[in-house]
Formats: structure tokens, C-alpha cells, sequence
């Protein structure tokens, strides 16, 4: 219901008018003009104001649209059964690392169900909210989504919008279940291979109860996530005996991950102010965030309670691109998978071709063992003392040696890595 509005009319009266209307006779003022005196400068004080407004408003509008050019905005239950399933985390500290390639690892898997940053729905609808914040809602959903239970996006839906479909997940457009067979018929599922955004496109919208049905069909799921922030965030459903639910943590050199989110910072601006907005006020400072959470997990790793005995698995991205075929083996040991030629063949190609992108969320065929180093003679020393001052923890258990010169960072010829105490 709306209020009536009431508009009074104000007649402002000039001091030497103050007795006008009561029929005495109106007092003038020699110096009165010294009221208004100078009306150009006081226009073009008003005109000053009004540039620098414009010029804040057109500012405001350049990092609106250049966060908005690098991020694709997507729109848009029953119980499932509760046999065993084994689910896979695969998450790791910083959105810079290498994950959209490491996940595409588990894309192509014919066994796997996959989802590609589900949370990045909670971060979208509940924005501004601060990072550490939105842990327990992000925790929250993974839980329905081991279950096969895909309701939980409608929670994060518009108010009034359409109902949310397979191509309102975030990534959908690059998902192999979403553009395979039985969903789409533009792929398949058992054929290893990058699908074209553009023709998954085209691929008709399918409800969540068809996805969810879908999903129940696969032994594994396997969900990429980079908004847990602490792998304690996790305990809860690693120790539910319904799920069995393991973390592959992938990790990366705190130094290349710095020069990465440097390069594509525009298309990080809402993360970037989500992390930095958290209430711990040693997270204001973005070298720190790059570790600190890291090192959590990392001390949580090194001595494991007992819900993350044999459920937890570090792997680093220059050991992955340097020898992709090992690791991949390795990794699916882990998860309980199988590997075959094309992936590993998949896996080569992804690590020795020569295109890249500075974009976030694209995945590429590059050389990555050159790409994990081109932070060596990219970042200033100053920037490698700074990453390197706080990160020192990170550093030293996961192998990555300090630099003491620039000189030294830009001999690539030197190793800076060391085994891993995990």
C-alpha cells in the first residue's frame, strides 16, 4: 500500500524581504548583494561537482562491465536412494591453479558424474556475503549434491524466475553429462573430448529431476569446488557413513598463483571482494589469503584426525603437468577409477599444447611445465619477497624452495621444487 505524498511548496525569502506581506515597508540593504555576490564562481563549482560525479559514475560502470565481459551469467526433487556412492571433493585453496584443467580430467571420465563449481550459485545470489561467511551454506550443498539431490539450486534461483533447468548450472555449457547422451544428443559421454560451448548451447534445457536421475545412474561424482576455504569445513560429511566422500587437493606454487590472479583480475573482481570483504581482518591482505587457508588444511593434513585418514590427497600442478600420465594414474587410484588411452592421451595434449588464456574458468591446450613457471621472470623480486614472507609455511611443506635473488628466479634452469612432506 502507498502512502499519499504531500508536496508543500517552500517560498524562500531573501533576508532584506523578511517583513514582505505584513504591509511594512520592505528594509534594503546596501551590501546586500553580497549575498549572491559572484554567481559564475558558484556555477562553476556546481558544474565541477557535476564532472566529478560523471566521471565516478563512468568508472563505476567500466568495473561493472569488465567484471560482467569475464563472467558468463547463467539463469537457472525428489529423495534419491541411499546406496553407497562414492564421491570425490576435488577443491583446492585459489581459483588460479590450474583447476579447470584438473577437473577436466575427471569431465572426460565415462564413469564420473561431474559438476563444475556448483557454490559459485551461493557466491552469485548471497553476494556481498564475505567468504568465510558462506562456508556452512556451501557445505550445505555439497551435501544434497553427493545425494543426487539437485533441488538445492532452486534455493539460489531469481525470485519470479524461470524454473532452473540443466543449463542454468554454472559451466553446464562444458559438462559432458549435461551435452551427452541421454541429455543432449551432441555428444557422448564414453567419447574423451573438449565439447563446444557453442553447441551445447543448443542442447534442449532439461528439468533437475531428469539430471538428478541421471545422476543416480554413476558410481562416482565428482564435484570441482574452490570455495572451501578449510578442508575442516568438510568433516561433517566425511564423517557421514552414508557418503564416502575423499578430497583431492590441488595445490600450486603461492608465487604463480599470485602472477595468475594478476593477470586476470577483472575477471576476479566479485571473488576478490568476497575474500577480502571476510571478517578475519588478516584476509584483507590478498598475499596473505592466497596461503593462509592453505596452511590450515595443511596442518590439518600433516597430522589427520581420523575422518581424513585415507580420504585426503595433495597433489601439485607442476608435478601433474610434468608428468600428467603418472599422476593422472595415481589420482584415479585414489578415487577408485579407471583410466584408458584416450584420457591419458587427453592429459598429454591439455599439458604440451601452445594455446593459453588469461581468462578464469577457461581451460586450454598450453605448454603447462613452461605456463607453471612464467611467474620467474614475470613478478618483480619485491613481489616474490612479499608472496614468499607470508606464504613461508605453505612453501615448506608442499616443497616449493625460496629465491634469494631476482637473478636466481629467472634461472630456469634451476629447480625450486623439493618433495612434498604430505
Amino acid at each position: 500500500m502507498r502512502g499519499k505524498q504531500y508536496h508543500q511548496q517552500l517560498k524562500l525569502t531573501a533576508p532584506w524581504e523578511k517583513d514582505a506581506g505584513y504591509g511594512r515597508k520592505l528594509k534594503t540593504y546596501r551590501n546586500h548583494t553580497k549575498i549572491i555576490a559572484q554567481p559564475g564562481i558558484v556555477m562553476k563549482v556546481l558544474r565541477r561537482k557535476r564532472i566529478v560525479l560523471f566521471i565516478a559514475y563512468f568508472l563505476l560502470l567500466v568495473l561493472t562491465m569488465l567484471n560482467l565481459a569475464n563472467y558468463k551469467w547463467t539463469k537457472e526433487p525428489q529423495q534419491c536412494n541411499h546406496q553407497m556412492r562414492s564421491t570425490t571433493y576435488h577443491g583446492r585453496s585459489d581459483i588460479r591453479s590450474g583447476s579447470s584443467f584438473f577437473g577436466e580430467l575427471f569431465n572426460q571420465n565415462p564413469e564420473v558424474f561431474f559438476l563444475y563449481e556448483p557454490m559459485w550459485h551461493i557466491w552469485q545470489k548471497l553476494y556481498p556475503g564475505d567468504a568465510v561467511s558462506l562456508q556452512g551454506a556451501a557445505r550445505d550443498m555439497l551435501s544434497s549434491l553427493y545425494r543426487c539431490d539437485l533441488s538445492v539450486f532452486q534455493l539460489y534461483n531469481s525470485p519470479g524466475g524461470k524454473n532452473f533447468t540443466s543449463l542454468g548450472l554454472f559451466g553446464a555449457t562444458l559438462n559432458k553429462v549435461v551435452c551427452s547422451y541421454p541429455l543432449c544428443s551432441a555428444y557422448r559421454k564414453e567419447v574423451v573430448g573438449m565439447v563446444d560451448d557453442k553447441v551445447c548451447k543448443k542442447c534442449p534445457p532439461q528439468s533437475l529431476r531428469l539430471l538428478e536421475e541421471e545422476c543416480l545412474k554413476y558410481s562416482t561424482i565428482v564435484i570441482k569446488g574452490v570455495r572451501i576455504l578449510d578442508v575442516n569445513v568438510l568433516a561433517p560429511l566425511m564423517e557421514d557413513p552414508s557418503l564416502d566422500v575423499k578430497v583431492v587437493h590441488l595445490v600450486r606454487d603461492p608465487r604463480a598463483v599470485a602472477n595468475s590472479r594478476i593477470k586476470s583480475r577483472h575477471g576476479l573482481i566479485r571473488e576478490n571482494l568476497q575474500v577480502v570483504r571476510s571478517r578475519d581482518p588478516k584476509l584483507r591482505r590478498i598475499p596473505f589469503v592466497i596461503c593462509d587457508r592453505t596452511s590450515r588444511t595443511l596442518r590439518t593434513a600433516l597430522n589427520p584426525p581420523s575422518w581424513l585418514k585415507g580420504k585426503y590427497m595433495a597433489v601439485r600442478y607442476e608435478d601433474l603437468v610434468e608428468n600428467p600420465v603418472k599422476i593422472l594414474r595415481n589420482i584415479y587410484r585414489f578415487a577408485n577409477l579407471t583410466t584408458n588411452h584416450d584420457i591419458e592421451s587427453f592429459a598429454l595434449n591439455m599439458t604440451g599444447g601452445s594455446s593459453s588464456s588469461s581468462k578464469p574458468f577457461i581451460v586450454s591446450s598450453r605448454n603447462a611445465t613452461q605456463a607453471a613457471s612464467a611467474w620467474r621472470t614475470v613478478l618483480s623480486i619485491q613481489q616474490i619477497k612479499q608472496v614468499e614472507d607470508y606464504c613461508h609455511h605453505s612453501m615448506a611443506v608442499l616443497g616449493y624452495e625460496r629465491v634469494r635473488t631476482a637473478g636466481e628466479a629467472k634461472d630456469l634452469s634451476k629447480s625450486l621444487l623439493t618433495v612434498s612432506k604430505l
